[in-house]
């Protein structure tokens, strides 16, 4: 480990606000069901970090779905969306209910945040959340956030809890990421095969070139994998945030900045804007193609969207879902927030808005997508 590595991890202990995910495989059996004593060491790890009143903690956790498991007597985790949405809606009671007596130990109360793509893509739900979990903080309570997987469909899905704890981070300006999972760390091969060796530090893309990366946990009860986990960490990294990856087993040491797991440097600035979200946690419903002179107006002066430089819209969709902007040669050059609907979209085509006022009323002299709602996929 060098020394400036170690310089790094010496920051962490001194961060205030940390996020830290936990996957289900860490909290549950194999079978299904909560394992008491996993929550406990993984609670008492967290209430102590946070016990001289210096550190507030931000838990992200799966595991609702498998602690729904055994008592609907599902044998493995259910493919169809309906079952994982009936494991989930009697599995995260149980979960939040272990997770308020494990804290009560301490004299420590949680509050849950169940949160779908459309409340961290859309501006009023993201500043929704943003006061929420920032009012739990200040109040001294531990949010447990994880997804609202009762509602979400295939559509409005974050995926994994980890590209959620990456967004999370950002939300709420957390100091550090931890990202823990039933490895130590992340390994350049498999980790259970001789010669394997755990990567102490990432700071950026050439470091993982030529590594593989297992894509499935052991335990088969979560979605995740190290696939997601270092996709989170480079999402978190991006938005400036340092991750740690760890198993939870190590968890106090993590969070405590003592060396373990592997250790992602910042690789971007922080940034207070929404736009992290939309780009990774949004699902776009259609797509608008778009001229020359639009693309170079969106993607290098970044600029809002105008009826006048759109060439052809795609899909159905509704005002406020987010939706493609893609070149002459049918490249998403960017991502936004859609001002009409789909069917409206054909009669603004290639027209100014003064024209469509003139014709249509005032309210059609808009942007179709606004720059404050637009985030640009590659410049």
């Amino acid at each position: 480990m060098r020394t400036d590595v170690a310089g790094e991890r010496q920051g962490i202990s001194e961060a205030r606000r940390i996020v830290v995910k936990v996957g289900s495989s860490s909290l549950t059996t194999a079978e299904g069901g909560l394992d008491a004593d996993r929550v406990d060491a993984l609670v008492d790890a967290l209430a102590k970090a946070r016990s001289g009143g210096e550190k507030e903690i931000v838990l992200v956790s799966s595991g609702a779905i498998a602690a729904g498991l055994a008592p609907l007597g599902l044998r493995r985790r259910p493919k169809d969306l309906a079952r994982q949405q009936a494991a989930a809606s009697v599995g995260q009671g149980l979960l939040v209910a272990r997770y308020t007596a494990s804290f009560a130990r301490y004299g420590v109360r949680v509050g849950q945040v169940l949160l779908t793509t459309d409340d961290t893509s859309r501006r009023a739900h993201y500043r929704n959340a943003c006061r929420t979990l920032d009012q739990l903080l200040d109040m001294g309570a531990v949010p447990v956030v994880n997804e609202n997987d009762t509602v979400a469909t295939d559509e409005i899905r974050f995926g994994d809890n980890d590209r959620l704890a990456a967004l999370v981070a950002h939300l709420v300006r957390a100091d550090v990421l931890v990202l823990l999972s039933d490895v130590d760390g992340l390994y350049d091969g498999d980790p259970s095969r001789p010669g394997s060796t755990r990567i102490d530090e990432v700071r950026g893309p050439a470091d993982l070139e030529g590594v593989s990366i297992g894509s499935a946990g052991k335990a088969g009860v979560g979605t995740g994998g190290m696939v997601t986990k270092v996709e989170a960490a480079r999402i978190a990294a991006a938005a400036g945030v340092p991750v740690v990856l760890t198993s939870a087993s190590q968890a106090a040491d993590a969070v405590a900045g003592r060396t373990t797991g592997t250790y992602f440097h910042p690789t971007g600035r922080r940034s207070a804007d929404r736009l992290l979200w939309l780009q990774h946690a949004s699902t776009p419903q259609g797509a608008l193609m778009l001229d020359d002179g639009a693309v170079r107006a969106v993607v290098q002066r970044r600029t809002s969207l105008l009826p006048a430089g759109i060439a052809g819209v795609e899909g159905e969709f509704s005002a406020g879902d987010p939706v493609e902007l893609r070149d002459t040669r049918g490249r998403a050059v960017a991502r936004g927030l859609v001002n009409f609907d789909a069917r409206e979209i054909p009669q603004l085509i290639g027209r100014s808005t003064r024209e469509l006022a003139r014709e249509l009323g005032p309210g059609y002299e808009r942007e179709v997508v606004h720059a404050d709602d637009l985030v640009v996929l590659h410049p």
